[in-house]
């Protein structure tokens, strides 16, 4: 019979989605686009007395910081994953880039709405072959890093499992719970960049071909509102893995299901998000005629998204 050492009872807590590294490498090539991209068009601007050149350079320097705050994420994430300080790991942490940058892109909208709403009033003059080709080559750039980050954050999904657990088949419906918001903002960024771009080329045409002015500043207020509530979800997603909100009613709903047979009876449930793909749970259980704590896990052990499990037993007549 094997003798259990305590070795045999410990295991990392490395939460990190499946694409993590996959992720990164893609971020920071994004970071030298956009980044590349800013200085062209800044020193362009300065060069040529290009306000139109310098503004969106300025412009894409704050998508440009926020890409490096989500490339600057994962690569702490990763070579933190097992520093024993961060008692669940360093899975969360895109969760928190992800809510930094959703504040940026809330700012964002907020300026270009600003204004937006001052040219309305106040019009200035517009070079328009200039700022359309500005404008079709920024859009090229924020196609190719949309592409690059893997054509949208619908892909950012980890379907990453825990060694020690099988694959959940309900998983497979559910894998919004599981977005990867570090990824999804690098997305929005580049989006949000990439729907302006579009917006000033109609906007653009219109007033070079029909005097439309009035049109640019009115396509920016609907650009910034669009930008503030993809702002808006992902701060509101973001910010409920870090403050620990329930992420799934129905993992829930299947631990309870797994858990509550014969006698036994769930006093205190705590399901959590820990990573991309990856959740943690707290389970006090009563039973007339309790089994050991083992014994309960392996009844959730084809629950894939569940990496960390803690199951606490006690015996207490009429549980039920």
């Amino acid at each position: 019979m094997h003798s259990h050492t305590l070795d045999d009872w410990r295991h990392d807590h490395v939460f990190l989605g499946a694409a993590h590294d996959r992720n990164e490498r893609r971020t920071w090539l994004v970071v030298g686009l956009t980044a590349t991209m800013m200085v062209a068009e800044i020193a362009g601007g300065t060069l040529f007395g290009s306000m139109a050149l310098l503004a969106d350079g300025w412009h894409m320097s704050t998508h440009a910081g926020a890409l490096a705050i989500a490339a600057f994420a994962y690569r702490f994430a990763r070579r933190h994953a097992r520093d024993p300080r961060f008692a669940f790991g360093t899975g969360k942490l895109g969760d928190l880039a992800g809510f930094a940058s959703a504040v940026l892109l809330a700012l964002i909208a907020l300026l270009i709405g600003y204004e937006s709403v001052v040219r309305v009033f106040q019009p200035v003059p517009i070079h328009y072959p200039e700022a359309t080709v500005i404008a079709a080559v920024g859009l090229g750039v924020n196609l190719l890093s949309a592409w690059i980050l893997g054509a949208g954050h619908d892909r950012g999904h980890d379907h990453s499992h825990d060694h020690s657990h099988g694959h959940d088949h309900d998983d497979d419906h559910h894998h919004h719970h599981d977005h990867d918001h570090n990824l999804r903002a690098a997305f929005f960024h580049v989006m949000a960049d990439a729907l302006t771009s579009v917006l000033a080329i109609a906007a653009l045409l219109a007033a070079w071909g029909y005097g439309w002015t009035w049109l640019d500043p009115a396509i920016g207020i609907v650009g910034a509102l669009v930008i503030a509530h993809w702002s808006w979800g992902l701060m509101r997603d973001a910010g409920a893995v870090l403050l620990d909100a329930a992420p799934d009613a129905e993992l829930d709903a299947a631990i309870r299901a797994r858990l509550e047979q014969g006698d036994d009876r769930i006093a205190d449930l705590h399901v959590w998000r820990v990573g991309p793909g990856h959740h943690a749970a707290i389970v006090s259980l009563v039973s007339d005629s309790p089994l050991p704590a083992l014994d309960y896990k392996m009844r959730l052990a084809d629950l894939g998204r569940l990496s960390h499990v803690t199951v606490e037993v006690h015996r207490c007549n009429h549980s039920h």
